[in-house]
């Protein structure tokens, strides 16, 4: 499988529908966040681990849940569970020039891995940070996110996202076996809708 017969695919199913994400999945290459071993299998559409009991998610899953955030370009956007770059990427050509990611990872060596191959991606056009931590605490102290992403499956939606949330912002995110996305009305109103049939690896939590 080539890198454009992955996305041909994707758009073919359904998957990919966005023009700004179809460019954001042409110019960011997963094949640069794959481990060197599995560079042959970069363009498969499952997912490939990364150590540590982590994985880079499977294009299927990325493409449908980018597509629910729905990230605008000057968006603040919170990706919890970096892994190895290849999302945080994809968001920060989403968000643009005038736009900001700010990556959460609690492995530290996952969270050199992502800094690593976020600086030589060629892609980046938007602002990228990662920083170490728990996510699910967010992240506490950095203010509000237009947008909040986890490829981390939890038991149920840390009330700290909600908090940190912007009114009218998106969150997207599995719980269990479905991804959810929640949009926030108002400070204490929040749209729930269900996705079901996915598998995800678990969210880790220090608390």
């Amino acid at each position: 499988m080539t890198k454009e017969g992955l996305i041909d695919g994707l758009i073919k199913e359904g998957y990919l529908k966005t023009p700004l994400l179809i460019e954001a999945f042409r110019a960011v290459d997963r094949a640069d966040f794959v481990p060197p071993e599995l560079n042959k299998e970069a363009y498969a559409n499952y997912p490939l681990p990364i150590g540590y009991g982590q994985t880079i998610s499977q294009p299927l899953t990325v493409a449908f849940m980018l597509e629910l955030l729905d990230v605008q370009p000057g968006d603040r956007v919170l990706d919890v569970g970096a892994g190895s770059g290849w999302q945080t990427a994809l968001l920060s050509y989403l968000v643009g020039r005038r736009g900001e990611v700010l990556a959460i990872e609690r492995v530290p060596e996952l969270k050199i891995l992502a800094e690593s191959n976020l600086n030589r991606c060629q892609g980046l056009r938007g602002r990228v940070r990662v920083v170490l931590g728990d996510g699910s605490a967010g992240l506490p102290g950095s203010g509000s996110f237009d947008r909040i992403v986890a490829g981390a499956a939890a038991q149920d939606i840390p009330e700290a996202w909600l908090q940190q949330l912007k009114r009218g912002g998106t969150l997207v995110a599995p719980f269990g076996g479905s991804v959810f996305r929640v949009v926030k009305d108002d400070e204490d109103k929040f749209r729930k809708e269900e996705y079901p049939g996915f598998v995800f690896v678990s969210l880790i939590s220090e608390g």
